[in-house]
C-alpha cells in the first residue's frame, strides 16, 4: 500500500524542517528552502515498484537544491522524472534552464548539482529509480536532463500517460504486479532517451516491452483510421512487418486480431451509452474504423456472442436498482526512516 508522509498536523513553525527530512528520506539528501512565511502543509504519496519508485508531491513554494557537498557525503546515483501537474517548476542542470508546465516532464540526475524551484503550489508525479538500472550511456543521459518532455504525443506521451496511470492506481498494485510495471516504466524511460538521442534499437531485447506499449497506444489513438495495418504501423515505428509480429506473439495473439478486439471493445462502449437518440450501428462502426458493417456486426456476434443491435437493446433496457455498497479504503502509513514518520504524519493527515 501507498506511504503518507504529512506536515499536516504541525504549526507552520515546524513543518520546515520537517519538510526537509520528508523531502530527504522520500528522494535523496536535498536542501530544501520553504519560500512562505508561513510554510503549507506538504503530502508526498509513494509506493515502490520494485526498485523505482513512483510518487505524487503536493506543495506549497519551496526551492530545492542538490548540491556538491551533498553528492559528496550522499554518493548515490538516481535518476528523477517529474511530470508537472499543477503549478510550474523552474529546473536547472548541466548548464540548461528549463520551465515545466502542466503537462510537461524533465528528467533530473542525483550525481550531478541541480536546482528547482516551485514559485505556487504545486502537484507533480516523480519516478525515482537507480541510475544503474536506466541502462542507458552517461553522454546521453546528460545531454537531456533538465530538458522539457511534452505529454501530447509520441514517446514523450506514452511516458507521461504511463507514470499518470502508476499514480493513480497506485494503491491498487500487489507486489509482483508493482515489479513488473516498474520494469515497463524503466525500459519506456530508456526508449524515450535513446530515441532523442538517435540510438534507438528497437530490436534489442530491453527495448521490446517498451516499444510494445508504445505500438499499442499508437494503435488506440488511430483505431478511427480503416487504413491501420501491420505495414502501416511498422512504418511508423520503424520496424518491421516481421518484428511487428513477433511483438504481438509473446502476448498470444496478432496485430490484426488485437486492433479488431479494441475496436470492437470501443464499439460496445458506445452502444452502451444512455443518449436521447441510440446511434446507428452503421455509424458507430464507421467511426472506429470498420469498413464493412456487415463485417462488423459478424466480427461483433461472434466476439459477445449476440448482434450489435442486441446489445444495444439490451444496455438501454431498465434494470432493477442495486444497493451501494460502502467504500473501503485501507492506507498504510509510515516512512523509510522511522524518525521522519513518527514527526511528519499523523493518521489524521491523509488527504
Amino acid at each position: 500500500m501507498p506511504v503518507v508522509l504529512s506536515t499536516t498536523s504541525l504549526s507552520p513553525a515546524q513543518r520546515a524542517e520537517c519538510w526537509h527530512e520528508v523531502v530527504s528520506s522520500s528522494f535523496i539528501p536535498l536542501r530544501v528552502t520553504l519560500l512562505e512565511r508561513e510554510p503549507s502543509a506538504g503530502t508526498i504519496t509513494s509506493a515502490q515498484l520494485g526498485t523505482p519508485q513512483i510518487s505524487v508531491v503536493r506543495a506549497g513554494p519551496q526551492v530545492v537544491t542538490r548540491s556538491p557537498r551533498l553528492i559528496a557525503e550522499d554518493g548515490k546515483e538516481w535518476i528523477t522524472v517529474a511530470l508537472q501537474q499543477r503549478g510550474t517548476a523552474a529546473l536547472e542542470q548541466d548548464g540548461r534552464n528549463v520551465v515545466l508546465r502542466p503537462g510537461e516532464f524533465a528528467i533530473s540526475d542525483s550525481g550531478r548539482p541541480f536546482r528547482k524551484e516551485l514559485v505556487d503550489d504545486f502537484v507533480f508525479t516523480a519516478f525515482h529509480l537507480p541510475r544503474a538500472e536506466l541502462r542507458v550511456s552517461e553522454k546521453d543521459l546528460r545531454t537531456l536532463t533538465a530538458t522539457a518532455f511534452s505529454s501530447n504525443s509520441g514517446s514523450s506521451g506514452v511516458v507521461a500517460t504511463y507514470l499518470t496511470s502508476l499514480a493513480q492506481g497506485m494503491g491498487t498494485f500487489d507486489a509482483s504486479v508493482r515489479r513488473r510495471l516498474g520494469f515497463i516504466a524503466t525500459d519506456l524511460l530508456a526508449m524515450l532517451i535513446q530515441e532523442r538521442s538517435g540510438k534507438l534499437n528497437p530490436q534489442a531485447p530491453e527495448s521490446a516491452h517498451a516499444m510494445l506499449v508504445l505500438i499499442k497506444e499508437y494503435i488506440v489513438r488511430n483505431l478511427s483510421d480503416p487504413g491501420l495495418s501491420p505495414e502501416a504501423i511498422a512504418a511508423a515505428h520503424h520496424v518491421s512487418v516481421r518484428y511487428l509480429h513477433k511483438l504481438f506473439e509473446h502476448e498470444e495473439t496478432t496485430v490484426s486480431r488485437w486492433i479488431l478486439q479494441q475496436r470492437l471493445e470501443k464499439c460496445r462502449r458506445d452502444l452502451s451509452r444512455a443518449t436521447r437518440v441510440a446511434p446507428t450501428m452503421a455509424a458507430v462502426a464507421r467511426h472506429w474504423g470498420f469498413v464493412s458493417p456487415s463485417h462488423f456486426s459478424r466480427a461483433f456476434r461472434t466476439a459477445y456472442g449476440m448482434s450489435p443491435r442486441e446489445w444495444q437493446m439490451a444496455q438501454r433496457t431498465p434494470h432493477p436498482p442495486v444497493e451501494d455498497q460502502p467504500a473501503s479504503r485501507a492506507l498504510v502509513i509510515g516512512g523509510r526512516t522511522p524518525d521522519a514518520a513518527h514527526a511528519c504524519h499523523s493518521p489524521g493527515d491523509i488527504p
